[in-house]
């Protein structure tokens, strides 16, 4: 069904309903019309790494850690598999009657927001600091999830626009205030490549935004997403945002009013209950009924591209067999594979031998931790596997050991019944050990969204810290005073240090983010060399006394890498493997208006096979407007056997290699523009961290 039929359709019925009627579809639990042949529909289900909050599914790792892999086809397919698991249990909810929430097609995911802070908290339900890494992975998950047939398979929706990334403790009421060079630049790319991509929806987020709210802004809603992007889907409340508006944000008196309001700038449907005073709203004139016609035959236009008014349902006949099967949960152990960042690796000291039969002790608050699997906004998955759990299954010759050692964050020295003084134990097993493989990090019970308390290490779930948790960080340090032979493992989803002790100590550090279901496996699998990591930082991971901007300040100066104040601890883009790449003839291939196309040769010069991420980064001089050092314009990831050579091509949309002006304009650059080809960032620490130097383009 092509989008104009389905406009079509949804005008000939909602043209039949009452005003009440309409009203009662724009809220996300909308009501049957049963004298129209219409059942009761809930539009709220998530599925930003899996199909969440409804049963067994395939968890895969969160999407900070997906962003890792820098591969937009591997994220395409992940998006499908979830799509055709949402159609599965979909399939059952209907067949059972069961319209109740999460079991609906709509899915409120990705989010999309920059993670211009490591202190967020929901940074790790996004796809990284960048904004064309955020565009373009999204972009790719939207057309996985939606698919390419005659109906959606599901329906994405882009979130949360716009200008949102924290504070998590202030969102309900915070002002984020952005200048249109970052506005334009940072903020919203990636939402206008996900609206060129055919998302079929878009979230407005819960604070204002240069003064108005999100979720009924004039110039974000209907000027720029609605007029100058042409969007014609679905635009969603978060949940409980219209409230904020008179509540919270004091934009407006009253509840109708705040209704009127959001309706008024192309808010269709309410996640929450303010639109119940839409009748009030309409009563009182401050909106019409056109008003409220609009948004229900866009929300409506959504329900026929889904299918769910057709004699055959679409894809009913997808078996439920294929539900956590076995080609999904194989995606998912390659997935989670993939996204591990290697940040240090001494002397190669990685991979073990997968034989050894050394005494492996496995210490810290994840080495069993099912939470750090998952991340947030997960679905439930039929197994996992822990960190522990994956060594014991690799290494099956080892003398392996576990200990908790602490928790994430409290400790206390005499607590009769909370199990909170670990650390005498984690030591003692680390000391009878060959190898330790310390297991440190946090999970959404420490960094997440609005956890609605404070301790020493959280604001609502924003860190108050670049380092680990105090107690960790004492473990950790206990630890390496006492084996020689130490490997961290970190699972959480943002930049932590680690302080310069366990840095300089550990013979190697690897970022497994929260890896999914099957992390535990993928980690262990890294350690032995059944897999060779080749994840990439989508963050930069700072020094834990770099002096970053006030949380509050959105403007991006000194923020993320394209416009750090100083050096990266580890840079975005950087991250090792167990072999090594050579880069040569980097050239440009051919140019015209709408995009560049370049050239690579990348050889394999190492013993074992790979993956590289090849990324493609612009910087400009001379310019007459503020530019980033480097701004990431290209990606492709290429395995490589050992020894195997490959030209690589890929092309490189001119939006990417334009300069933002004060006014926010995209303009050619006025001075000389530089293409840099590489497997990381071409500054100068990742430079000394891989030992090579990116190829330059000369434009």
């Amino acid at each position: 069904m092509t989008k104009n039929e389905a406009k079509i359709k949804a005008r000939e019925l909602v043209s039949q309903m009452t005003v009440e009627e309409k009203i009662s579809q724009l809220v996300y639990n909308a009501a049957a019309i049963e004298r129209l042949g219409v059942k009761e529909y809930n539009w709220w289900n998530e599925g930003a790494h899996g199909v969440a909050r409804s049963g067994t599914a395939t968890v895969f790792p969160h999407t900070i850690a997906m962003a890792a892999t820098f591969d937009p086809e591997l994220i395409e397919t992940i998006g499908d598999v979830i799509s055709t698991e949402g159609r599965i249990k979909y399939n059952q909810h209907v067949k059972y009657n069961d319209y109740d929430i999460f079991k609906g097609l709509t899915f409120w995911a990705p989010n999309i927001n920059i993670f211009r802070d490591p202190r967020w908290g929901r940074g790790q339900e996004t796809f990284g600091e960048d904004p064309y890494l955020s565009a373009t992975l999204g972009s790719a998950f939207i057309k996985g999830v939606q698919g390419d047939g005659e109906f959606m398979k599901a329906c994405a929706c882009s979130k949360h626009y716009a200008v949102h990334s924290g504070p998590e403790k202030t969102r309900h009421g915070f002002d984020a205030i952005a200048n249109p060079h970052d506005m334009y630049e940072t903020y919203l790319p990636a939402f206008e490549k996900t609206v060129e991509a055919g998302v079929a929806g878009v979230m407005g987020a819960y604070n204002r935004t240069n003064g108005e709210p999100c979720c009924a802004h004039s110039y974000l809603l209907k000027e720029v997403l609605r007029g100058k992007w042409g969007f014609d889907g679905y635009v969603v409340s978060d949940c409980g945002a219209l409230r904020d508006i008179y509540a919270e944000h004091h934009f407006t008196e009253t509840k109708a009013e705040a209704a009127a309001v959001s309706l008024k700038n192309t808010c269709d449907l309410n996640c929450g209950e303010t639109y119940s005073a839409l009748v009030d709203a309409y009563e009182q004139d401050l909106i019409t009924e056109d008003d409220i016609t609009v948004a229900a035959e866009r929300l409506f236009m959504i329900r026929y591209l889904l299918g769910e008014f057709e004699e055959t349902r679409p894809y009913s006949d997808i078996p439920f067999s294929k539900l956590d099967c076995k080609e999904h949960r194989a995606l998912n152990l390659k997935a989670a594979e993939q996204c591990p960042v290697l940040l240090k690796n001494e002397n190669s000291y990685l991979p073990l031998d997968k034989g050894t039969t050394k005494r492996i002790a496995v210490v810290g608050p994840n080495a069993l931790s099912v939470t750090a699997l998952e991340g947030n906004y997960n679905g439930y998955s039929s197994e996992y596997i822990t960190v522990a759990d994956g060594i014991r299954r690799v290494f099956t010759n080892a003398d392996i050991s576990v200990e908790k050692g602490s928790n994430y964050c409290d400790e206390s020295l005499c607590h009769w019944s909370g199990f909170q003084n670990m650390i005498s134990d984690g030591i003692a097993t680390a000391a009878e050990a060959d190898i330790t493989v310390l297991a440190l990090g946090l999970d959404c019970s420490i960094e997440g969204e609005d956890t609605g308390f404070d301790n020493d290490y959280t604001a609502c779930g924003d860190k108050k810290t670049l380092y680990l948790p105090k107690t960790q960080q004492k473990l950790a340090e206990a630890v390496c005073d006492v084996c020689d032979n130490v490997v961290v493992v970190l699972m959480c989803g943002s930049a932590i240090d680690l302080g310069e002790k366990v840095r300089n100590h550990a013979k190697a550090i690897i970022h497994a983010w929260y890896p999914g279901a099957f992390g535990g496996l993928a980690v262990a699998n890294i350690l032995a060399g059944v897999a060779n990591p080749g994840g990439k930082l989508p963050v930069t991971i700072y020094d834990g006394e770099h002096n970053l901007p006030d949380f509050e300040d959105y403007s991006m100066l000194g923020r993320t890498y394209r416009y750090i104040d100083g050096d990266a601890l580890y840079p975005f883009g950087y991250g090792l493997s167990f072999t090594t790449y050579e880069y040569e003839n980097a050239k440009l291939v051919s140019a015209d208006e709408k995009s560049l196309k370049i050239s690579v040769d990348v050889k394999n010069a190492g013993e074992r096979k790979g993956t590289e991420r090849v990324q493609v980064y612009a910087s400009f001089t001379d310019s007459r407007t503020v530019t980033p050092h480097f701004q990431l314009c290209g990606i492709k990831a290429v395995e490589l056997d050992a020894g195997e050579t490959a030209t690589v091509e890929l092309e490189i949309e001119r939006y990417w290699v334009k300069a933002v002006t004060d006014d926010g304009s995209r303009v050619d650059p006025d001075g000389k523009t530089v293409i840099y080809v590489g497997g990381h960032q071409p500054d100068a620490v990742s430079d000394k961290l891989t030992g090579y130097s990116c190829k330059k383009i000369e434009l």
